[in-house]
Protein backbone atom coordinates (compact mmCIF):
# COMPACT_ATOMS: atom_id res chain seq x y z
CA UNK A 1 0.00 0.00 0.00
CA UNK A 2 1.51 3.37 -1.00
CA UNK A 3 2.36 5.76 1.80
CA UNK A 4 -0.29 8.43 2.32
CA UNK A 5 1.01 11.96 2.48
CA UNK A 6 -0.07 15.36 3.72
CA UNK A 7 -3.79 15.99 3.81
CA UNK A 8 -4.62 12.46 2.63
CA UNK A 9 -2.63 11.10 5.58
CA UNK A 10 -4.42 13.43 8.02
CA UNK A 11 -7.85 12.65 6.57
CA UNK A 12 -7.55 8.86 6.19
CA UNK A 13 -4.98 7.64 8.71
CA UNK A 14 -5.76 10.17 11.46
CA UNK A 15 -9.48 10.38 10.69
CA UNK A 16 -9.37 14.14 10.08
CA UNK A 17 -8.73 14.66 13.80
CA UNK A 18 -9.27 18.21 15.09
CA UNK A 19 -9.20 17.67 18.87
CA UNK A 20 -5.73 16.51 19.91
CA UNK A 21 -4.19 15.57 23.27
CA UNK A 22 -0.57 16.71 23.40
CA UNK A 23 2.46 14.54 24.22
CA UNK A 24 3.14 15.11 27.93
CA UNK A 25 6.02 13.51 29.82
CA UNK A 26 4.62 11.10 32.44
CA UNK A 27 1.12 12.49 31.83
CA UNK A 28 -0.27 11.31 28.47
CA UNK A 29 -0.12 7.62 29.44
CA UNK A 30 -2.68 5.08 28.22
CA UNK A 31 -5.17 5.58 31.08
CA UNK A 32 -5.24 9.35 30.57
CA UNK A 33 -5.51 8.98 26.80
CA UNK A 34 -8.51 6.68 27.19
CA UNK A 35 -10.18 9.15 29.57
CA UNK A 36 -9.57 12.00 27.13
CA UNK A 37 -10.92 9.99 24.17
CA UNK A 38 -14.12 9.28 26.12
CA UNK A 39 -14.59 13.03 26.42
CA UNK A 40 -14.03 14.33 22.91
CA UNK A 41 -10.34 13.81 22.06
CA UNK A 42 -9.96 12.41 18.52
CA UNK A 43 -6.18 11.89 18.44
CA UNK A 44 -3.59 11.36 21.19
CA UNK A 45 0.19 11.39 21.46
CA UNK A 46 2.29 9.21 23.73
CA UNK A 47 4.59 10.90 26.24
CA UNK A 48 7.89 11.89 24.70
CA UNK A 49 10.13 8.82 24.46
CA UNK A 50 13.93 8.87 24.19
CA UNK A 51 14.84 7.24 20.88
CA UNK A 52 18.26 6.03 22.06
CA UNK A 53 16.81 4.37 25.18
CA UNK A 54 13.91 2.95 23.16
CA UNK A 55 16.38 1.13 20.90
CA UNK A 56 18.65 -0.34 23.55
CA UNK A 57 16.20 -1.12 26.36
CA UNK A 58 13.53 -3.78 25.78
CA UNK A 59 11.90 -3.04 29.14
CA UNK A 60 11.58 0.65 28.21
CA UNK A 61 9.80 -0.35 24.98
CA UNK A 62 7.55 -2.73 26.87
CA UNK A 63 6.63 -0.27 29.63
CA UNK A 64 6.03 2.72 27.36
CA UNK A 65 4.44 1.24 24.26
CA UNK A 66 4.32 -2.51 23.72
CA UNK A 67 2.24 -3.27 26.83
CA UNK A 68 -0.11 -0.36 26.16
CA UNK A 69 -1.68 -1.83 23.02
CA UNK A 70 -5.42 -1.09 23.18
CA UNK A 71 -7.88 -0.99 20.25
CA UNK A 72 -9.62 2.04 21.77
CA UNK A 73 -6.36 3.99 21.77
CA UNK A 74 -6.22 4.82 18.07
CA UNK A 75 -5.29 6.84 16.15
CA UNK A 76 -2.08 7.25 18.13
CA UNK A 77 1.13 9.14 17.41
CA UNK A 78 4.38 8.14 19.13
CA UNK A 79 6.71 11.05 19.88
CA UNK A 80 10.48 10.65 20.10
CA UNK A 81 13.25 13.03 21.05
CA UNK A 82 16.41 12.39 19.05
CA UNK A 83 19.42 14.20 17.64
CA UNK A 84 20.76 11.44 15.40
CA UNK A 85 18.95 10.56 12.14
CA UNK A 86 19.93 6.89 12.25
CA UNK A 87 18.83 6.46 15.86
CA UNK A 88 15.52 8.19 15.10
CA UNK A 89 14.84 5.88 12.15
CA UNK A 90 15.70 2.74 14.15
CA UNK A 91 13.35 3.80 16.95
CA UNK A 92 10.60 4.57 14.45
CA UNK A 93 10.93 1.11 12.89
CA UNK A 94 10.58 -0.52 16.31
CA UNK A 95 7.44 1.54 17.07
CA UNK A 96 5.71 1.58 13.68
CA UNK A 97 3.50 -1.48 14.28
CA UNK A 98 2.05 0.01 17.47
CA UNK A 99 0.93 3.43 16.25
CA UNK A 100 -0.34 5.41 13.27
CA UNK A 101 2.49 7.94 12.95
CA UNK A 102 5.87 8.94 14.40
CA UNK A 103 6.59 12.45 15.66
CA UNK A 104 9.96 14.15 16.24
CA UNK A 105 10.00 16.57 19.18
CA UNK A 106 11.36 19.93 18.07
CA UNK A 107 9.58 22.03 20.68
CA UNK A 108 10.59 20.99 24.22
CA UNK A 109 12.18 24.06 25.87
CA UNK A 110 13.14 22.46 29.20
CA UNK A 111 16.66 22.27 30.60
CA UNK A 112 16.75 18.48 30.17
CA UNK A 113 16.26 19.02 26.42
CA UNK A 114 19.13 21.49 26.38
CA UNK A 115 21.43 19.05 28.19
CA UNK A 116 20.39 16.20 25.91
CA UNK A 117 20.58 18.40 22.80
CA UNK A 118 17.08 17.74 21.47
CA UNK A 119 13.64 19.38 21.29
CA UNK A 120 13.65 23.15 20.77
CA UNK A 121 17.45 23.20 21.00
CA UNK A 122 17.74 21.62 17.55
CA UNK A 123 16.05 24.61 15.95
CA UNK A 124 19.28 26.33 15.01
CA UNK A 125 20.75 23.21 13.38
CA UNK A 126 18.82 23.16 10.13
CA UNK A 127 21.26 20.86 8.33
CA UNK A 128 20.88 18.25 11.08
CA UNK A 129 17.09 18.60 11.02
CA UNK A 130 16.92 18.15 7.25
CA UNK A 131 18.85 14.99 7.62
CA UNK A 132 16.52 13.40 10.17
CA UNK A 133 10.68 35.06 13.93
CA UNK A 134 7.54 35.02 11.65
CA UNK A 135 9.68 34.98 8.50
CA UNK A 136 12.22 32.70 10.13
CA UNK A 137 9.45 30.51 11.57
CA UNK A 138 7.89 30.14 8.11
CA UNK A 139 11.21 29.23 6.50
CA UNK A 140 11.83 26.73 9.30
CA UNK A 141 8.46 25.07 8.66
CA UNK A 142 9.07 24.98 4.90
CA UNK A 143 12.44 23.33 5.49
CA UNK A 144 10.77 20.62 7.61
CA UNK A 145 8.14 20.07 4.92
CA UNK A 146 10.86 19.72 2.29
CA UNK A 147 12.64 17.19 4.54
CA UNK A 148 9.56 14.93 4.46
CA UNK A 149 7.38 16.10 7.35
CA UNK A 150 3.73 15.10 6.73
CA UNK A 151 2.10 17.01 9.61
CA UNK A 152 3.40 19.92 11.65
CA UNK A 153 2.40 21.12 15.13
CA UNK A 154 3.27 24.75 15.88
CA UNK A 155 3.39 25.70 19.55
CA UNK A 156 3.38 29.44 18.98
CA UNK A 157 6.06 30.17 21.59
CA UNK A 158 9.83 30.49 21.63
CA UNK A 159 12.00 28.13 23.67
CA UNK A 160 12.56 30.95 26.17
CA UNK A 161 8.81 31.08 26.92
CA UNK A 162 8.41 28.52 29.69
CA UNK A 163 7.28 28.36 33.30
CA UNK A 164 6.27 31.80 34.60
CA UNK A 165 7.57 33.33 31.36
CA UNK A 166 5.36 31.23 29.07
CA UNK A 167 3.12 34.17 28.21
CA UNK A 168 0.66 34.02 25.32
CA UNK A 169 1.23 31.83 22.26
CA UNK A 170 1.38 33.72 18.95
CA UNK A 171 -1.44 32.64 16.68
CA UNK A 172 -0.05 35.04 14.06
CA UNK A 173 3.01 32.82 13.69
CA UNK A 174 0.81 29.73 13.50
CA UNK A 175 -1.37 31.35 10.85
CA UNK A 176 1.68 32.35 8.80
CA UNK A 177 3.03 28.78 8.90
CA UNK A 178 -0.34 27.35 7.88
CA UNK A 179 -0.44 29.63 4.81
CA UNK A 180 3.12 28.80 3.83
CA UNK A 181 3.06 24.99 3.82
CA UNK A 182 1.06 22.40 1.88
CA UNK A 183 0.76 19.90 4.74
CA UNK A 184 -1.72 19.76 7.66
CA UNK A 185 -0.88 21.97 10.65
CA UNK A 186 -1.94 21.61 14.28
CA UNK A 187 -1.93 24.61 16.64
CA UNK A 188 -0.97 24.47 20.32
CA UNK A 189 -1.24 27.29 22.83
CA UNK A 190 -3.90 29.43 24.58
CA UNK A 191 -6.44 26.55 24.60
CA UNK A 192 -8.49 26.53 27.79
CA UNK A 193 -12.00 25.66 26.56
CA UNK A 194 -13.89 24.50 23.47
CA UNK A 195 -14.53 28.10 22.39
CA UNK A 196 -10.76 28.61 22.21
CA UNK A 197 -10.49 25.54 19.96
CA UNK A 198 -13.13 26.84 17.56
CA UNK A 199 -11.68 30.36 17.57
CA UNK A 200 -8.16 29.08 16.93
CA UNK A 201 -9.27 27.01 13.92
CA UNK A 202 -11.18 30.00 12.55
CA UNK A 203 -8.40 32.55 13.13
CA UNK A 204 -5.43 30.45 11.96
CA UNK A 205 -6.94 28.03 9.44
CA UNK A 206 -5.23 25.02 11.06
CA UNK A 207 -6.56 21.48 10.66
CA UNK A 208 -6.51 20.62 14.37
CA UNK A 209 -5.86 22.02 17.83
CA UNK A 210 -3.68 20.40 20.49
CA UNK A 211 -4.16 20.88 24.22
CA UNK A 212 -1.79 20.01 27.08
CA UNK A 213 -2.35 22.02 30.26
CA UNK A 214 -5.99 22.72 29.46
CA UNK A 215 -6.58 18.98 29.01
CA UNK A 216 -4.84 18.14 32.30
CA UNK A 217 -7.17 20.42 34.28
CA UNK A 218 -10.30 19.48 32.33
CA UNK A 219 -10.19 16.26 30.26
CA UNK A 220 -13.74 17.08 29.07
CA UNK A 221 -12.48 20.28 27.40
CA UNK A 222 -13.14 18.98 23.88
CA UNK A 223 -16.73 18.13 24.87
CA UNK A 224 -17.34 21.73 25.86
CA UNK A 225 -18.20 20.62 29.41
CA UNK A 226 -16.92 21.60 32.85
CA UNK A 227 -18.07 18.71 35.08
CA UNK A 228 -17.51 18.26 38.80
CA UNK A 229 -13.88 17.30 39.45
CA UNK A 230 -14.79 14.09 41.27
CA UNK A 231 -16.69 12.82 38.23
CA UNK A 232 -13.56 12.73 36.09
CA UNK A 233 -11.25 11.79 38.98
CA UNK A 234 -13.31 8.69 39.75
CA UNK A 235 -13.56 7.74 36.08
CA UNK A 236 -9.79 8.10 35.67
CA UNK A 237 -9.07 5.96 38.74
CA UNK A 238 -11.37 3.24 37.38
CA UNK A 239 -9.43 3.24 34.09
CA UNK A 240 -6.11 3.04 35.99
CA UNK A 241 -7.35 -0.08 37.76
CA UNK A 242 -7.84 -1.67 34.31
CA UNK A 243 -4.68 -0.21 32.75
CA UNK A 244 -2.15 0.31 35.58
CA UNK A 245 0.54 2.98 35.38
CA UNK A 246 3.15 4.32 37.85
CA UNK A 247 1.63 5.84 40.98
CA UNK A 248 3.53 9.07 40.36
CA UNK A 249 1.53 9.60 37.14
CA UNK A 250 -1.78 9.10 38.98
CA UNK A 251 -0.78 11.44 41.80
CA UNK A 252 0.25 14.16 39.34
CA UNK A 253 -3.08 13.90 37.51
CA UNK A 254 -5.05 14.17 40.76
CA UNK A 255 -3.05 17.23 41.79
CA UNK A 256 -3.98 18.87 38.47
CA UNK A 257 -7.66 17.88 38.58
CA UNK A 258 -8.08 18.98 42.22
CA UNK A 259 -5.76 22.00 41.86
CA UNK A 260 -8.28 24.70 42.79
CA UNK A 261 -9.88 22.65 45.58
CA UNK A 262 -6.47 21.98 47.13
CA UNK A 263 -6.03 25.75 47.45
CA UNK A 264 -9.07 25.70 49.75
CA UNK A 265 -8.53 22.40 51.61
CA UNK A 266 -4.74 22.61 51.86
CA UNK A 267 -4.43 20.01 54.63
CA UNK A 268 -5.41 17.33 52.11
CA UNK A 269 -2.57 18.37 49.78
CA UNK A 270 -0.04 16.78 52.11
CA UNK A 271 -2.22 13.67 52.42
CA UNK A 272 -2.31 13.30 48.64
CA UNK A 273 1.46 13.72 48.47
CA UNK A 274 2.15 11.08 51.15
CA UNK A 275 -0.10 8.13 50.23
CA UNK A 276 1.72 5.14 48.76
CA UNK A 277 -1.05 3.15 47.06
CA UNK A 278 -3.69 3.66 44.39
CA UNK A 279 -6.46 3.03 46.91
CA UNK A 280 -4.85 5.58 49.22
CA UNK A 281 -5.01 8.17 46.46
CA UNK A 282 -8.62 7.19 45.77
CA UNK A 283 -9.43 7.67 49.47
CA UNK A 284 -7.98 11.20 49.48
CA UNK A 285 -9.94 11.99 46.31
CA UNK A 286 -13.12 10.71 47.99
CA UNK A 287 -12.43 12.92 51.03
CA UNK A 288 -12.00 15.93 48.71
CA UNK A 289 -15.34 15.08 47.13
CA UNK A 290 -17.02 15.04 50.57
CA UNK A 291 -15.41 18.39 51.48
CA UNK A 292 -16.71 19.87 48.24
CA UNK A 293 -20.22 18.58 48.87
CA UNK A 294 -20.10 20.19 52.31
CA UNK A 295 -19.03 23.47 50.67
CA UNK A 296 -21.96 23.17 48.26
CA UNK A 297 -24.41 22.61 51.13
CA UNK A 298 -23.17 25.79 52.84
CA UNK A 299 -23.28 27.83 49.64
CA UNK A 300 -25.45 30.95 49.86
CA UNK A 301 -27.83 32.00 47.12
CA UNK A 302 -26.17 34.37 44.68
CA UNK A 303 -22.68 33.60 46.01
CA UNK A 304 -19.92 33.94 43.42
CA UNK A 305 -16.66 31.97 43.09
CA UNK A 306 -13.74 33.38 45.07
CA UNK A 307 -10.19 34.02 43.95
CA UNK A 308 -11.21 35.32 40.53
CA UNK A 309 -12.14 31.82 39.30
CA UNK A 310 -14.77 31.49 36.55
CA UNK A 311 -16.39 28.56 38.41
CA UNK A 312 -16.46 27.26 41.96
CA UNK A 313 -13.36 25.30 42.94
CA UNK A 314 -15.06 21.89 42.63
CA UNK A 315 -15.69 22.41 38.90
CA UNK A 316 -13.11 21.46 36.23
CA UNK A 317 -11.82 24.72 34.82
CA UNK A 318 -8.76 26.35 33.27
CA UNK A 319 -5.61 27.05 35.19
CA UNK A 320 -3.94 30.32 34.26
CA UNK A 321 -0.23 30.11 34.91
CA UNK A 322 0.93 33.09 37.00
CA UNK A 323 3.38 35.48 35.40
CA UNK A 324 6.82 36.35 36.79
CA UNK A 325 5.59 39.43 38.66
CA UNK A 326 1.85 39.41 39.03
CA UNK A 327 1.30 35.80 40.00
CA UNK A 328 3.67 34.96 42.80
CA UNK A 329 0.62 34.68 45.04
CA UNK A 330 -2.32 32.48 44.24
CA UNK A 331 -5.71 32.61 45.97
CA UNK A 332 -4.21 34.64 48.81
CA UNK A 333 -1.64 31.95 49.54
CA UNK A 334 2.01 32.35 50.36
CA UNK A 335 4.50 33.33 47.63
CA UNK A 336 5.91 30.38 45.72
CA UNK A 337 9.50 29.40 46.40
CA UNK A 338 10.35 30.18 42.76
CA UNK A 339 8.94 33.68 43.19
CA UNK A 340 10.89 34.17 46.39
CA UNK A 341 14.21 32.85 45.17
CA UNK A 342 14.33 33.79 41.51
CA UNK A 343 12.07 36.72 40.75
CA UNK A 344 12.90 38.82 43.81
CA UNK A 345 16.56 37.87 43.55
CA UNK A 346 16.63 37.00 47.25
CA UNK A 347 19.32 34.65 48.50
CA UNK A 348 18.21 35.01 52.14
CA UNK A 349 14.82 33.33 51.73
CA UNK A 350 15.20 29.71 50.67
CA UNK A 351 12.79 26.87 50.02
CA UNK A 352 12.22 24.33 52.77
CA UNK A 353 14.33 21.78 50.91
CA UNK A 354 17.27 24.16 50.64
CA UNK A 355 16.89 25.19 54.28
CA UNK A 356 17.28 21.52 55.28
CA UNK A 357 20.41 21.24 53.15
CA UNK A 358 21.74 24.40 54.79
CA UNK A 359 21.18 22.90 58.24
CA UNK A 360 23.15 19.79 57.26
CA UNK A 361 25.92 21.85 55.70
CA UNK A 362 26.13 25.46 56.99
CA UNK A 363 28.83 26.28 54.44
CA UNK A 364 26.66 25.30 51.47
CA UNK A 365 25.82 28.15 49.09
CA UNK A 366 23.04 28.42 46.54
CA UNK A 367 24.49 31.41 44.72
CA UNK A 368 24.56 30.35 41.02
CA UNK A 369 27.60 32.53 40.38
CA UNK A 370 29.61 30.40 42.82
CA UNK A 371 28.67 27.06 41.32
CA UNK A 372 31.66 25.15 39.88
CA UNK A 373 32.02 25.36 36.12
CA UNK A 374 32.39 21.94 34.52
CA UNK A 375 34.23 21.34 31.29
CA UNK A 376 31.85 19.93 28.69
CA UNK A 377 32.05 16.72 26.71
CA UNK A 378 33.28 17.36 23.17
CA UNK A 379 30.31 15.43 21.72
CA UNK A 380 27.12 15.80 23.79
CA UNK A 381 27.74 18.79 26.07
CA UNK A 382 27.39 16.89 29.36
CA UNK A 383 30.17 17.32 31.96
CA UNK A 384 33.26 15.44 30.80
CA UNK A 385 35.46 13.23 32.94
CA UNK A 386 38.41 15.15 34.40
CA UNK A 387 40.83 12.35 33.50
CA UNK A 388 39.17 11.06 30.36
CA UNK A 389 41.73 10.45 27.62
CA UNK A 390 39.16 11.43 24.97
CA UNK A 391 37.79 14.55 26.77
CA UNK A 392 34.31 12.99 26.83
CA UNK A 393 31.61 12.14 29.34
CA UNK A 394 31.37 8.53 30.47
CA UNK A 395 28.62 7.59 28.01
CA UNK A 396 30.40 8.99 24.95
CA UNK A 397 33.77 7.69 26.17
CA UNK A 398 32.39 4.17 26.52
CA UNK A 399 31.07 4.20 22.95
CA UNK A 400 34.35 5.47 21.52
CA UNK A 401 36.55 3.17 23.60
CA UNK A 402 34.45 0.17 22.54
CA UNK A 403 34.56 1.22 18.87
CA UNK A 404 38.34 1.79 18.89
CA UNK A 405 39.13 -1.06 21.35
CA UNK A 406 40.89 1.43 23.61
CA UNK A 407 41.35 2.00 27.35
CA UNK A 408 40.34 5.02 29.43
CA UNK A 409 41.80 4.91 32.93
CA UNK A 410 39.79 7.99 33.93
CA UNK A 411 36.50 6.15 33.43
CA UNK A 412 37.84 2.71 34.31
CA UNK A 413 37.22 1.34 30.80
CA UNK A 414 39.65 -1.46 29.80
CA UNK A 415 38.51 -2.74 26.40
CA UNK A 416 42.06 -2.93 25.00
CA UNK A 417 43.53 -4.54 28.12
CA UNK A 418 40.79 -7.16 28.32
CA UNK A 419 41.17 -8.01 24.65
CA UNK A 420 44.93 -8.43 25.02
CA UNK A 421 44.46 -10.67 28.07
CA UNK A 422 41.88 -12.74 26.24
CA UNK A 423 44.19 -13.25 23.24
CA UNK A 424 47.12 -14.11 25.51
CA UNK A 425 45.02 -16.66 27.38
CA UNK A 426 43.87 -18.28 24.16
CA UNK A 427 47.45 -18.43 22.89
CA UNK A 428 48.58 -20.19 26.07
CA UNK A 429 46.00 -22.98 25.80
CA UNK A 430 47.33 -26.35 24.46
CA UNK A 431 45.92 -27.26 21.10
CA UNK A 432 43.78 -30.37 21.03
CA UNK A 433 44.75 -32.98 18.42
CA UNK A 434 42.15 -33.04 15.71
CA UNK A 435 40.59 -36.51 15.16
CA UNK A 436 41.46 -38.13 11.84
CA UNK A 437 38.46 -38.06 9.61
CA UNK A 438 37.30 -41.26 7.91
CA UNK A 439 37.20 -41.32 4.13
CA UNK A 440 33.91 -41.74 2.29
CA UNK A 441 32.88 -45.37 2.13
CA UNK A 442 34.77 -46.35 5.28
CA UNK A 443 33.01 -47.11 8.60
CA UNK A 444 32.01 -43.84 10.19
CA UNK A 445 32.59 -41.95 6.94
CA UNK A 446 30.23 -40.18 4.61
CA UNK A 447 28.26 -42.42 2.22
CA UNK A 448 29.70 -42.49 -1.28
CA UNK A 449 27.77 -40.64 -3.88
CA UNK A 450 27.24 -42.59 -7.04
CA UNK A 451 26.30 -40.82 -10.22
CA UNK A 452 27.26 -40.00 -13.72
CA UNK A 453 28.41 -36.80 -15.24
CA UNK A 454 27.23 -35.49 -18.50
CA UNK A 455 29.92 -34.48 -20.88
Amino acid sequence: MPKLQGFEFWSCTLGGARHVVAPMVDQSELAWRLLSRRHGAQLCYTPMLHAQVFIRDANYRKENLYCDVCPEDRPLIVQFCANDPEVFVQAALLAQDYCDAIDLNLGCPQMIAKRGHYGAFLQEEWDLLQRMKIDKTVRYAQMLEKAGCQLLTVHGRTKEQKGPLSGTASWEHIKAVRKAVAIPVFANGNIQCLRDVERCIQDTGVQGVMSAEGNLHNPALFEGRSPAVWELAEEYLDIVRQHPCPLSYVRAHLFKLWHHTLQVHQQLREELAKVKTLEGIAAVSQELKLRCQEDISRQKEGEKPSGGLPFFHWICQPYFRPGPRDGSRESGGAPSKRALEEEEGSTDILSKNKQKKKLRNPHKTFDPSLKPKYAKCDQCGNPKGNRCVFNLCRGCCKKRAFKETADCAGHGLLFKTKLEKSLAWKGAQPRLQEPQQARPGEPGGFPEVMGSALA
